[in-house]
């Protein structure tokens, strides 16, 4: 999304809310939540695993969007509530089963928990054997579960893999997805799981793997730390004496404009800062404190830490980073398998010393 498409948004706010507007609001018809236009779907039928928030974010703007109809959309969720939610507020086909859910499919997008993966690939790959479908294409949401995880998980049924990580802001439209493929995935498909993504904010393609799991921990998981920012700047205008509204339409402003002033000004985020910074001034005061705490190599750390994580959860060694000499062990690697299950470690340090 473009500076200009959110500066365009943030006008829609009002004096009770202090909220970005979603793009694509008023864009079904009021009584019965279809779209407005006859729709050219993308695929014949897309179908869409577990209904919670980040699913609803990529079905509302699928629909609104006219990127494809309601009744092209077929949802599973073990919670009925949140499924029956889903068909109410979208007019989307809910299913009895995951197996009634991915019949004839071209897309399965899955959105579950990551550690409700496994049961659901298994799922997959017990109707794969049963189910007419037409070699359906994978779409993952879902932190730390690698491509190899889903075809191995689906016993070799499912070849066609998309990985993506996308961020809670995609729920109105400003969210950005970075995401990679199988290489059997032709360029037909790769536009028009570009365009899927690319309907909820922005997306960026990359051909290694890797940097999914990179990105998890930066604009995957970093909108959490943006929000304990704001809430710490919130909380700290109160003790100010401001009240909480008021604390809380600063910040939010303060965070928004300073984010496209850089985007608009594509300056080094340091110039920026040193712009506001005068010597011996406010400003100045507050950055000593902030490095007298560390701020920045917490913050780095923090984001090795996501990064990490999202490696162990896809069951790949996480011992990287500053200071850390690991190798991991696996089918991947020049180093044998031996008795160590996949994804631990060796260790590489130069003497006996090191390692006591």
């Amino acid at each position: 999304m473009s500076c200009l498409r959110l500066l365009n948004t943030t006008r829609k706010l009002t004096s009770k809310s202090c909220y970005l507007q979603p793009i694509w609001k008023n864009s079904f018809s009021t009584e019965n939540n279809v779209p407005l236009k006859n729709v050219i779907n993308k695929y014949s039928k897309v179908s869409i695993i577990g209904t919670g928030k980040m699913a609803e974010a990529l079905i509302d703007p699928l629909i609104s969007s006219d990127i494809q109809s309601s009744k092209s959309i077929f949802v599973y969720d073990k919670s009925h509530a949140a499924m029956n939610n889903a068909h109410d507020k979208y007019g989307v086909n809910k299913t009895s089963s995951i197996s009634e859910c991915i019949d004839g499919t071209d897309l399965i997008v899955m959105a579950v928990k990551p550690q409700n993966s496994d049961l659901v690939c298994h799922e997959i790959q017990s109707a794969m054997r049963a189910a007419r479908n037409n070699d359906p294409t994978i779409l993952s949401i879902m932190a730390g579960k690698t491509i190899n995880s889903f075809v191995d998980g689906c016993g070799g049924l499912v070849t066609k893999v998309v990985r993506s990580m996308p961020n809670t802001p995609s729920q109105i439209g400003a969210g950005i997805s970075v995401w990679t493929c199988t290489p059997n995935i032709n360029a037909e498909e790769k536009l028009k799981i570009k365009t899927i993504l690319s309907s909820f904010g922005k997306e960026i393609f990359v051909e290694d793997e890797n940097f999914v799991d990179m990105s998890t921990s930066i604009s995957g998981s970093g909108p959490a730390y943006i929000f304990l920012l704001m809430e710490s700047m919130i909380d700290a205008g109160v003790h100010l004496g401001f009240s909480r509204d008021v604390a809380t339409t600063l910040v939010h402003h303060t965070l928004l404009g300073s984010t496209l002033y850089a985007m608009d000004t594509k300056e080094h985020p340091a110039i920026l800062r040193n712009s506001v910074t005068s010597p011996a001034g406010t400003t100045a005061s507050a950055i000593y404190e902030l490095e007298n705490g560390k701020f920045t190599t917490v913050v780095k750390n923090a984001v090795w830490a996501c990064y990490r994580r999202s490696l162990e959860m896809g069951g790949e060694c996480s011992n990287i980073g500053p200071g850390r000499r690991k190798t991991q062990i696996g089918p991947n690697h020049d180093i044998p398998m031996t008795n160590m299950p996949q994804g631990e470690c060796v260790d590489e340090s130069d003497s006996d010393d090191e390692k006591k």
